[in-house]
């Protein structure tokens, strides 16, 4: 049963189920290290990852009772003999898990309970530290480690999950993210053995790297020093590309994340729309559905990386092949072929489940898009991408501003406006300043200050590198291709994310030599090593010779530090299809990013 739930995630060849099951390894020795009716208290932004790798059946299984997320305030009547904490490592976190205990050894008349906390990845001397104060930590019986670096989103997509990761690094200086990316870069390399050659651009990506190989020489004996199937990796700082989170994103997928939001490969919709019985759960309260997105449905597989625009063909395609299946005339079968036909009954059910949900959801996106609210707004962010009128206030910013039209909407234009004129005029932004205190009122100052720091704001200098990055990479089109396309601008009409972009370039023959020269203008530097095997010592040739041979096609990790889109993911797998390119990707992330979850970390309430 287990298996069958994540078949999906073992096609490619870096079989990313090996990953999934190594997590619920893990989580089986976590669980059964104490005996008898457990309760799971999660910290809330794990309860979704960790679906990924271990569904509820299976915490029944090993005598999971009940699940709570971690709350400020003590859960009462919990009536089981362990309670588990599962958390990431941070203080405010401590102090909630401290009031549970409180309040149940308040109780303990009634029942005695042992407590375990397990971090998630890794131990935190400090949070160990604030419990001792709050004078739980005696009442542990046991503190370790949930080793589960990565999750596994897809056969091709594995994301860590950490929320605030970009926030935290450039805004309060922490960068504890970048650590746990090292980590995770470690765990993957036991897992699949040692990646010989590493490509990055960005200060934060050549920061993750030499953290790495610091971990991997202190953990020498536990790595895989064999070259495993992955031959060759790509760390791009989020910092080097801003322009391609904030622009609208045109594919399916794309479009319900930034539309309804998917979390965790579910997404939650309105159940008057559905038939009773289509999706996963209908949630009575909310009255949503909610839907499964994931490879292993395999319409959603074909539909998620088409540019929305070509999604109608393919529905109704299927729709005719579902229809002349019906009215097969089935009087001159064989009993053989008979037998073959009813077999497939269940299948040719699931296809007319699968189809009638993706027409809902499609129909439910496309009533966004064909607003003039929606196209007005992709027009102008058009016009940055295309740097035409960046240098003035933009009529139709003002405009919105007048409306008080909502914050995260004003804001994304006005910093889509900064990255493609390398920054505003001062009196530019000063103006829009003004402009947005007197409406959105002081707060919005704090703002505009996280905006500055992150570099998603700021004046204008010298050097124009968007304007000249969009020239010698070709990042727009002057038309756009759709439905049949031929170039990666189709995921978001007219616009290739320079992060893809810079990947392409690179896996053309000599594309790094070619590539460093253009990208100088970028922030931060750009680099490449390589990690011979140990017996190697570091001679080239026999470096070489470890490169996969030119028919098989080479796997090559794609890690984004600080989140990247659904549009740059289905721009990967779009040069993954080309033939010419022979290469298989695994992409790895900090998170699953889009426009709106990207500023809301940065707008202050």
């Amino acid at each position: 049963m287990v298996m069958n739930m994540y078949s999906h995630l073992s096609g490619g060849r870096a079989n990313i189920q090996l990953l999934q099951e190594a997590a619920v390894r893990e989580f089986v020795k976590i669980l059964d290290r104490c005996e008898g009716t457990k309760a799971i208290i999660w910290d809330e932004s794990l309860g979704g990852p960790v679906g990924l790798v271990a569904r509820y059946t299976f915490l029944k299984e090993h005598h999971v009772t009940k699940m709570y997320p971690l709350r400020s305030e003590a859960w009462t009547d919990i009536d089981v003999k362990n309670i588990i904490f599962i958390t990431r490592p941070q203080q405010t976190l401590m102090d909630y898990i401290a009031n549970n205990i409180h309040e149940e050894e308040r109780k303990r008349k009634v029942s005695r309970k042992e407590y375990f906390l397990y971090f998630l990845p890794k131990k935190s001397f400090l949070c160990e530290k604030r419990l001792q104060i709050k004078g739980v930590h005696g009442s542990l019986s046991y503190i370790g480690e949930f080793r589960c670096e990565f999750f596994p989103f897809d056969n091709d997509l594995l994301s860590m999950e950490l929320k605030d990761a970009y926030k935290e690094i450039y805004i309060e200086g922490d960068t504890s993210s970048l650590h746990q990316s090292a980590c995770a870069l470690v765990a993957l390399q036991k897992l699949y053995g040692r990646i010989p050659k590493v490509y990055g651009i960005g200060s934060y990506a050549q920061r993750v790297w030499e953290i790495t190989k610091a971990l991997t020489e202190e953990d020498g004996h536990t790595m895989n020093n064999e070259k495993g199937v992955i031959d060759q990796m790509f760390i791009l700082d989020r910092s080097t590309d801003l322009m391609s989170v904030l622009a609208t994103q045109l594919t399916y997928e794309g479009l319900i994340d930034e539309i309804f939001g998917i979390n965790n490969t579910t997404v939650n919709l309105p159940a008057e729309k559905f038939n009773t019985g289509e999706g996963l759960s209908t949630d009575r309260n909310t009255e949503k559905s909610q839907f499964i997105l994931n490879s292993k449905e395999q319409l959603y597989a074909e539909l998620r990386d088409k540019n929305f625009n070509a999604v109608g063909a393919v529905l109704s395609r299927m729709a005719k092949s579902i229809r002349s299946r019906a009215n097969e005339n089935h009087g001159e079968k064989s009993i053989q072929e008979l037998k073959k036909f009813v077999e497939s009954l269940p299948h040719i059910k699931s296809n007319e489940q699968s189809l009638a949900t993706h027409t809902t959801i499609a129909e439910l996106v496309q009533d966004v898009i064909s607003s003039h609210a929606f196209l007005d707004v992709l027009g102008c962010e058009q016009e940055f991408l295309l740097c035409s009128d960046v240098d003035k206030p933009n009529s139709f910013i003002e405009d919105m501003i007048a409306k008080e039209a909502p914050l995260r909407n004003v804001l994304r234009l006005i910093c889509m406006q900064s990255i493609a004129g390398s920054g505003l005029k001062p009196k530019v932004l000063d103006y829009y300043k003004r402009e947005l205190v007197q409406v959105y009122g002081l707060k919005t100052l704090l703002t505009l200050g996280n905006l500055e720091k992150v570099g998603l704001l700021r004046q204008q200098t010298g050097s124009r590198t968007y304007h000249v990055l969009r020239k010698t990479l070709n990042l727009t089109a002057e038309t756009p291709e759709e439905v049949s396309p031929k170039d990666i601008t189709y995921v978001h009409s007219i616009y290739a994310p320079l992060s893809v972009r810079i990947i392409e370039q690179h896996l053309k023959p000599n594309g790094w030599q070619l590539l460093t020269e253009k990208l100088s203008s970028l922030p931060g530097p750009t680099f490449e090593d390589f990690q011979a095997s140990p017996s190697l010592g570091s001679r080239r040739g026999s470096f070489t010779s470890e490169l996969s041979q030119s028919d098989i096609p080479r796997v090559i990790v794609v890690f984004f530090i600080g989140g990247c889109t659904f549009a740059e993911i289905s721009a990967l797998r779009f040069l993954a299809q080309q033939d010419e390119n022979n290469v298989e990707f695994v992409i790895c992330t900090t998170k699953l990013i889009n426009k709106n979850t990207f500023l809301d970390s940065f707008i202050e309430n």
